[in-house]
């Protein structure tokens, strides 16, 4: 695949891209055409399709994986593709890391690392219905490995749904080592629920954008909700076990201005409260630092922090 951090005046393309933005617009003669914002893992470029009604033009749409023949000119010193043909491309025919932004960290590795943690669960129910999510609902699993933590802000990326998970998991598990009165099977059955409701908040890449679902009530609530239509699902669940998960889902935020509908009332909720703000907080400085890799210097104040940050010099 010829990546766009690599395309020069006079390229020829035939090749698949992320077809990001699509927009019909008329040139000053009232000639209709197509602006188009192509996409890699290496960036975006924008396409023009100058004339839509050729056959070889088939039809597609925004976030569409299509495969594009055309030429790379150079117009006011801006790369850009003028499109002689498009094709729609199947699942099968392009992998979503060449075009998506993807966790450096195996999914697969990671997936078995947290069913590993399943395993561990001694409580019977717990185990059950952590089962339930990650080991029998195929649709839940597919979607868990590829969806992000976040639109923006942190583990924003295929992967970083499962990559926060698992490390609030670790976190947590580290804690019940530290502080032995900690329940751990309810402490990691929350640390591994406590998102799930994000599945359902934003959208599958490459759109990655709240839903309705998500805007009306969040991933929070969601969370809740999917907790206790599972534990419905097996027989006998105790009632107080599913409340004080659920109460974790609810308090993991830990403050109401943070989107807590409850502020944490037991010491699981505490633990899962900061080892989740701990790894967001940490992703989000890792992601700054490596955004300005060539910035020696202070980077600026960051509202998230409430101070101006930089490096660490050794």
């Amino acid at each position: 695949m010829k990546y766009i951090k690599d395309f020069k005046e006079g390229d020829r393309v035939f090749d698949i891209y992320l077809c990001k933005h699509k927009q019909a617009a008329v040139t000053k003669n009232g000639k209709p055409y197509e602006n188009l914002i192509l996409q890699d893992k290496t960036g975006t470029i924008d396409a023009k399709v100058w004339e839509p009604n050729n056959p070889g033009i088939g039809e597609y749409s925004a976030l569409n994986y299509i495969e594009v023949y055309g030429d790379v000119n150079n117009f006011q010193g801006t790369l850009q593709v003028s499109v002689k043909r498009i094709r729609v491309c199947r699942e099968e025919e392009y992998k979503a890391e060449d075009y998506l932004p993807v966790s450096a960290k195996g999914i697969d590795a990671m997936y078995q690392e947290l069913l590993g943690l399943v395993k561990s669960i001694n409580n019977s129910y717990y185990k059950l219905l952590l089962e339930e999510f990650f080991v029998k609902d195929e649709a839940f699993a597919k979607a868990f490995k590829n969806s992000s933590a976040a639109k923006t802000v942190h583990h924003g990326f295929v992967g970083g749904l499962l990559e926060h998970t698992l490390s609030v998991t670790k976190l947590c598990d580290y804690y019940c080592g530290a502080y032995p009165i900690l329940k751990r099977d309810l402490l990691l059955t929350a640390a591994m629920c406590h998102d799930i409701g994000k599945v359902k908040e934003l959208s599958a890449f490459p759109e990655n954008d709240y839903t309705d679902d998500g805007q009306l009530l969040g991933h929070i609530v969601i969370g809740a909700q999917m907790a206790a239509e599972k534990a419905g699902k097996i027989e006998g669940f105790p009632h107080v076990l599913l409340t004080q998960l659920q109460h974790c889902i609810l308090a993991h935020h830990g403050k109401y201005e943070y989107g807590s509908p409850k502020l944490p009332a037991l010491m699981e909720a505490v633990a899962l409260n900061y080892a989740d703000d701990t790894d967001a907080k940490l992703e989000t400085f890792k992601e700054i630092l490596q955004n300005n890799s060539e910035n020696q210097g202070w980077f600026g104040y960051n509202r998230l922090f409430e101070s101006n940050l930089r490096e660490a010099k050794i």
